[in-house]
């Protein structure tokens, strides 16, 4: 009994490892790799005259590259498998953050958001599989949406970093900034991730593969809110440094962003698992419509940062529920669903920030833009309010445990 105790402790901390080592590759690929241009786009903005409608199509473009890596891991999963693609991957993403420091070419910055995208779902997808691959067989399923925190600690790390960067460097400054903090926390990750390997898989009989069919109304809810929530994504913090009065507060309230998802990783999961995964998405999806709603019309320093808590309290919870939700459907093609999950989140985001930043070129304004992303969210709410497929239990990953 006491060497099956130890021999537990030693793959309970195995398996945190795993975890920790998995935070730190989403706060690279995602919270610096994805995000870190929604902080120094208002940089760039003021140094260099970019338009809303350049910048529209330079995240439309990053979200391109996303669904492009994303539809390419679901197509040929065994990529993810391969430790050259996947470490070439991590190497450019890193890259792609820093050189974007290095040139004022329009071309250029189009080219490396687009190849940082692709390299950004390459990684979520590879880490959302494997840590949830060793949760679920070390029977801590319920713990993936601590995974996800590492999406809001690189937002808050970019939103406390970017402005002392801008300081001493302006906008170059900061984006070389950036990928120097991303290779740091890569190496630091890829030190604890090497855990997974001393974990073999415990017997267990394999799952039953779901019907596809039964994922495409999740796909669509989850297209919806990629068209949605992207406008905020990409725009929040230009839109509160161009509010009179509230320019100080702009690279503030990223860091607000991020702070509110960390702890919304750990609490939509429990609330799922409390009352269903429904109608947690549900409140998740009528939470974020309202704060984009309220950033439409106010101009205070209260309503426009319950819109940025509301909208980092949100979208990564909705993201973790979602493929949770995805991989219970699947369990037996974890890669597969988190691939085309991502794909359909990442042809609403290839859309919306180009649309949204025309739009407020054309109108002179976000207002129509963040009316249509609210409309968008509702869309997703009424999608998962008539989805037949949510379990009728509040817990169904563990369903049939005694």
């Amino acid at each position: 009994m006491g060497k099956a105790f130890f021999n537990n402790t030693a793959t309970s901390n195995q398996v945190n490892l795993v975890l920790i080592g998995g935070i730190l590759g989403l706060m690279v690929a995602m919270g610096i790799g994805r995000f870190a241009y929604t902080p120094i786009l208002p940089l760039m903005q003021r140094d260099l005259g970019m338009s809303n409608t350049l910048a529209g199509w330079l995240a439309g473009l990053n979200y391109l590259g996303y669904l492009a890596g994303a539809v390419l891991c679901s197509i040929v999963p065994r990529l993810l498998g391969m430790r050259l693609f996947t470490g070439s991957s991590l190497i450019l993403c890193i890259l792609t953050t820093a050189f974007m420091g290095l040139t004022l070419s329009a071309f250029w910055w189009g080219g490396l958001r687009l190849l940082s995208g692709i390299t950004s779902a390459v990684l979520f997808v590879l880490i959302s599989a494997e840590v949830g691959d060793v949760l679920r067989r070390h029977g801590l399923a319920h713990r993936i949406g601590i995974l996800y925190s590492g999406v809001g600690l690189g937002i808050a790390l970019t939103g406390v970093l970017i402005p002392v960067l801008d300081h001493y460097w302006s906008w170059s400054g900061a984006w070389i900034g950036a990928g120097i903090a991303a290779a740091l926390l890569a190496g630091a990750g890829i030190l604890l991730g090497r855990q997974q390997g001393a974990l073999a898989p415990p017997t267990a009989n394999t799952p039953k593969n779901g019907q596809r069919t039964s994922v495409y109304p999740l796909a669509l809810a989850y297209f919806f809110e990629g068209l949605g929530y992207v406008v905020s994504a990409t725009f929040i913090v230009a839109l509160i440094a161009a509010t009179p009065g509230l320019l100080h507060l702009a690279p503030w309230s990223w860091v607000a962003v991020g702070l509110a998802a960390v702890p919304s990783t750990i609490l939509w999961p429990w609330l799922a698992r409390q009352y269903s995964f429904r109608s947690a998405l549900i409140a998740a999806y009528a939470l974020q419509a309202s704060g984009i709603f309220v950033s439409v019309f106010s101009t205070s320093i209260i309503g426009l940062l319950f819109a940025a808590a509301s909208f980092g309290g949100t979208f990564i919870g909705i993201v973790a529920m979602t493929l949770a939700e995805g991989q219970r459907r699947m369990p037996a093609d974890s890669r597969w669903i988190a691939a085309f999950l991502t794909a359909a989140f990442g042809i609403g985001q290839v859309l919306g920030p180009i649309v949204a930043g025309y739009l407020a070129d054309l109108r002179d304004g976000f207002a129509l833009p963040l009316l249509l992303a609210t409309a968008c969210v509702v869309v997703s709410l009424i999608v998962t309010a008539l989805d037949p497929h949510f379990s009728t239990s509040r817990n169904p990953q563990r369903k049939g445990k005694k």
